[in-house]
């Protein structure tokens, strides 16, 4: 591989997008980066992307996409991007997407894969009901397919320390799909259009996913 990978995980709240790159993290050396993380890492560090983007979340107002695409500029120019990525929560517009494009561009690089994380939406309202996270480590777990060995310690990391997003229930769930599928159907379309668009079926158990997506990236990867 002489370029780093750079994958995205497509997929709507509660998919598992993020426990899957986590374990794809280990497995493969690569990189997870979601916006939220992209973002508060680069506002702490003061980066010239950060302050813009301190200075735009102060006033109120939504960061542009232009100060996002930025800030992964300077993350994917770090060291330990070098065997690659895994974006999680960015794209989430065609717009973005073609920004992406713009900036792999700029190093010669591009997408290798698009894994899409199909789930059935009445399902995923009580998948997210029931999930909860490590606040130590990030780790997440949910009361029905993935407790903890110990009742409420962490098996990762041993803390004690649990949180449950306050907008996990069915009525803020379901809307979140909604406006999921209306805002990544034309990512979908964009990405099969470009022959890297990947599918896999999210509602079997997490180790099944996991060497399902595995076997996409190894591919992706070669």
């Amino acid at each position: 591989m002489t370029k780093p990978a750079v994958l995205i995980l497509l997929g709507p709240p509660g998919a598992g997008k993020g426990t899957q790159a986590r374990m794809l993290e280990e497995k493969f050396g690569l990189v997870q980066l979601s916006t939220g993380d992209l973002l508060r890492a680069a506002v702490a560090a003061g980066t010239e992307a950060g302050k813009a983007a301190k200075a735009v979340m102060e006033a109120g107002k939504l960061v542009s996409d232009e100060i996002v695409v930025n800030i992964l500029r300077d993350r994917l120019a770090q060291p330990d991007c070098a065997r690659g990525v895994i974006l999680d929560g960015f794209p989430r517009t065609t717009v973005q997407a073609k920004a992406l494009d713009a900036l792999l561009a700029e190093s010669g690089q591009s997408i290798n894969a698009a894994i899409n994380l199909e789930v059935d939406d009445a399902a995923m309202v009580t998948r997210i009901s029931g999930r909860f996270t490590c606040c130590d480590c990030g780790e997440g777990y949910h009361d029905t397919f993935k407790a903890p060995v110990a009742v409420g310690k962490c098996d990762k990391c041993g803390s004690t320390n649990m949180k449950r997003r306050a907008d996990d229930n069915a009525e803020t769930v379901a809307s979140r799909l909604v406006a999921y599928h209306e805002q990544t159907a034309p990512l979908i379309a964009y990405y099969k259009a470009r022959d890297v668009l990947k599918s896999i079926d999210a509602m079997g158990d997490i180790d099944t996913i996991a060497a399902d997506l595995a076997a996409i990236v190894k591919q992706a990867t070669a």
